[in-house]
């Protein structure tokens, strides 16, 4: 079990040692420089989490986000890799770990998108989606699971995507990734539950974030109950309850964020 957040009473933690005597909790939040994952690593911090904020190609937006961090009163640093390559999670990640200790958390939340038609679909398109939002994710978590099962300890959350639960038309690169990430959680939380790391799943509906700044809303409000679009903090306050103390009993799940757009 997760150490109880700031605030709850001063308790054991697995490893044997009281909060205050303990190193930092640190989570690592990929694609952590805007939208989505921006909000979440936020949320984690205000939880009380170091963050890692993982970026490859917004240096500057997660600068400014670890400075807001910071300024907050919360504790982060910056780690750069891209995620589709087995390489630099190697070369980067790997000595990070060992360098500042292990994860408590890991959210998998880097991803892209290739849009298009699957006669028109490249190869390349196709490889591209599913090496960043399949492969990486599989990657990370592979390199982080020995910390959390030594410590009996982890979180792991993946952000997944209505589209792996239901399909969507032009999409088939990216609507396959999702939803070979909601199997491989659910089968890393098989494999891992006995260690006490927690593997669940996050799938966000239409959410406002520079990826969707592009469609033309309207036609996709129409199929939501609640009649607007997510915002990234509907989906961090999910993660960081997956994250608390209060999920200790849940794991395996895919937990729906869309306003009732997809039932599943």
């Amino acid at each position: 079990m997760l150490p109880p957040p700031h605030g709850r009473r001063r308790s054991e933690d697995p490893l044997g040692a009281s909060r205050n005597e303990r190193a930092p909790r640190n989570a690592l939040v990929t694609g952590a420089g805007r939208g989505i994952g921006a909000a979440i690593a936020r949320r984690l911090a205000a939880d009380g989490f170091r963050v890692w904020l993982h970026h490859h190609r917004s240096r500057e937006a997660a600068e400014a986000l670890l400075k807001e961090i910071q300024h907050a009163g919360g504790e982060g640093l910056l780690i750069r890799f891209d995620v589709s390559s087995a390489a630099e999670i190697e070369s980067e990640l790997v000595p990070a770990l060992e360098r500042e200790g292990p994860l408590e958390v890991l959210v998998n939340n880097a991803a892209v998108t290739r849009d298009g038609l699957v006669p028109r679909m490249s190869d390349e398109d196709w490889e591209t989606v599913i090496e960043t939002d399949l492969s990486g994710p599989f990657r990370i978590t592979r390199a982080v699971l020995r910390g959390m099962m030594k410590a009996r300890c982890g979180r792991i959350v993946n952000l997944v995507s209505v589209a792996g639960q239901a399909g969507n038309s032009g999409q088939a690169n990216y609507a396959a990734a999702k939803a070979g990430l909601i199997g491989l959680t659910r089968t890393l939380a098989r494999e891992y539950g006995r260690r006490n790391v927690l593997v669940n799943a996050v799938a966000p509906g239409f959410v406002e974030t520079d990826m969707t700044a592009g469609l033309d809303p309207d036609p996709i409000l129409a199929q939501i109950p609640l009649g607007r679009a997510g915002t990234p903090e509907d989906v961090a306050g999910v993660v960081s309850f997956l994250c608390s103390e209060d999920a200790a009993y849940v794991t395996g799940q895919v937990i729906s964020v869309n306003g009732g757009m997809v039932s599943a």
